[in-house]
């Protein structure tokens, strides 16, 4: 089930702890397609209201299979006061070309007509491999709400391409493999979304910091260290069960399971994580 009760917490513990200001709610790390509309609605109202004063942007993610459904989201993260919103791309009966994703995005953010709207791009997980930078073209005619992308795939070059030909429209290209930001930021990226800032927040902030200096010598051993510790955990089995398990050893703040089909993290993930998190030595001395 939902826990509400621990967002005050998670908000402040983001803010205070990790430099992060911004947050995107009801995404994959949050089991958002997992949930149902009703649960999505309440987290959504939850993150806007702890996050006042606090947090810069609250994006809440209202993509789902059901046209209708999203739409329904659409229409209360507007109401509620989210500061943008974002759909991915219907992974069951699946759009076949540009046209048809189109379509159905812009049938969702026309319901949130005074509300940023970006497309969630995560091929690995709909299976919809239409390129982003072919999906770019014209698409403010379509949206006029379009902001940018939450770009989650290792496709460099559709993002590279992306940026380049975008430059003017000045969209947002927020990059969600986590452990390629570096390279992303080196391109043109100019943010992240992405589960492990929920606990390395602060080590991202100072990669980021480095990287505007620039130093790049320090951003890259930000951008390693990061890698070390994922490298490690993606070969014992890290999902989002597994994130949520980090999460709360790092925070001390109870995530809880994930919903059923995804299991629980083992106790030997967490004890060898926490090890080899425990282990790295960041250049900030901590």
């Amino acid at each position: 089930q939902i826990n509400l009760s621990v967002i005050r917490q998670y908000v402040d513990y983001l803010v205070n702890e990790q430099n992060v200001k911004n947050v995107f709610v009801n995404g994959t790390t949050g089991e958002g397609l997992s949930l149902s509309n009703q649960e999505r609605k309440q987290l959504a109202e939850e993150w806007v209201c702890q996050g006042q004063n606090k947090l810069d942007h609250v994006i809440i993610h209202v993509g789902a299979l059901s046209l209708p459904e999203s739409q329904e989201l659409a229409r209360h993260a507007a109401a509620v006061g989210a500061s943008g919103i974002a759909a991915i791309a219907p992974s069951f009966f699946k759009p076949t070309n540009k046209d048809e994703l189109i379509a159905f995005l812009q049938k969702i953010a026309s319901e949130a007509p005074a509300v940023p709207f970006y497309y969630y791009h995560v091929p690995s997980l709909t299976g919809v491999k239409i390129r982003v930078e072919e999906l770019l073209d014209g698409i403010k005619e379509w949206i006029p709400t379009f902001q940018g992308v939450k770009f989650s795939d290792t496709d460099l070059l559709d993002l590279a391409q992306c940026i380049n030909k975008n430059e003017r429209e000045q969209f947002a290209f927020l990059y969600g493999v986590d452990e390629q930001l570096l390279s992303a930021l080196a391109i043109g990226a100019n943010g992240a979304v992405g589960s492990t800032y929920n606990y390395l927040g602060r080590k991202t902030n100072l990669m980021l910091q480095a990287f505007a200096k620039p130093d790049l010598l320090l951003a890259r051993k930000y951008q390693f260290l990061t890698g070390e510790f994922l490298n490690f955990v993606i070969k014992l089995g890290f999902g989002v069960a597994q994130t949520k398990a980090v999460m709360t050893f790092v925070s001390g703040i109870p995530m809880g399971p994930p919903r059923l089909p995804l299991v629980d993290a083992s106790e030997e993930f967490i004890i060898k994580a926490k090890a080899k998190l425990e282990s790295i030595v960041w250049p900030d001395g901590n």
